[in-house]
């Protein structure tokens, strides 16, 4: 590939696939995807330099592409990658220099991210937010344990201050609930969440929904975009059940490495998130 010189200026096909956003399959598991990437021979790096140039849109908006030997890569629908923030880009940079002799996708969180972010988001906007809204009506930090102690405290700590917040911030009172009895929030702070996210870019968007996938909670991911969390307390609130159960039963390959993936995502999701973080975003 690298070889042929009639390559036109944007011949960089695509080398691997991604899930669409919003689209219910195994493959939304990080480590399904992983192993589905897998099954078959690497692609061989076949370029020696990276770079990322920079054009100005008509809107007067800078967007950043990442080059592969001068060629701009593309998604797997085959749209040109460009993102319109230099951080991304270069992290997309890095990712793609980090690649030796192969290329492996489950090593390019970022890169996947925006591979689906481009491909697949806008088409999928509004069932995205829906998801994200409805996941108000089952997030488990609504759902605390009753026992043991230490673990309902471990709980309390991670949990409350986000609820309390979130109660002020989005303007109702979550209704708390143990074992598995479901329950039902007001509508009223779901539209309230709703108006907040309806606007987003395709980016951003994509980035908030894959920290809610990967957490299972919208108010986690809410309470990290509005930046009452960082980072680091978001993934441990999302962890608190997980740790406690590794605590208590100890942890075997297969989980350590579906967490090592799920780390992997969640960390080129904040990346992105942050990138675009305003201050009118914290008000």
């Amino acid at each position: 590939m690298a070889d042929n010189d009639n390559k036109k200026d944007d011949d960089v096909q695509p080398l691997f696939g991604d899930f669409v956003p919003g689209q219910q399959d195994s493959t939304q598991n990080p480590m399904m995807r992983a192993k589905e990437m897998m099954k078959g021979p690497l692609p061989k790096r076949f370029y020696k330099d990276v770079s990322i140039d920079e054009t100005l849109g008509d809107d007067g908006r800078l967007s950043f592409r990442v080059l592969l030997d001068g060629r701009p890569i593309r998604s797997p629908a085959k749209n040109v990658i460009s993102v319109p923030k230099r951080s991304i880009a270069e992290a997309l940079q890095s990712e793609w220099n980090a690649q030796k002799t192969e290329i492996n996708p489950a090593a390019m969180p970022l890169t996947r991210l925006i591979n689906s972010t481009i491909d697949g988001v806008e088409v999928a906007r509004q069932a995205m937010i829906d998801e994200m809204i409805a996941y108000l009506h089952h997030d488990f930090i609504c759902y605390p344990a009753s026992h043991p102690e230490r673990l309902v405290e471990r709980q309390k700590i991670h949990w409350l201050p986000v609820l309390d917040w979130a109660e002020e911030a989005l303007g109702g009172r979550f209704v708390q609930a143990s074992g598995i009895t479901s329950i039902e929030q007001s509508p009223i702070m779901g539209e309230r969440l709703r108006s907040l996210w309806a606007n987003l870019d395709i980016f951003q968007l994509a980035a908030v929904h894959a920290i809610m996938t990967i957490s299972g909670s919208s108010l986690l991911v809410f309470a990290f975009w509005k930046g009452f969390l960082d980072d680091t307390a978001t993934w441990n609130a999302a962890m608190v059940d997980e740790d406690w159960n590794v605590e208590k039963w100890g942890e075997d390959d297969e989980a350590t490495k579906r967490r090592a993936f799920r780390l992997q995502d969640y960390t080129a999701a904040v990346l992105v998130i942050e990138a675009f973080r305003t201050q009118a975003d914290l008000d």
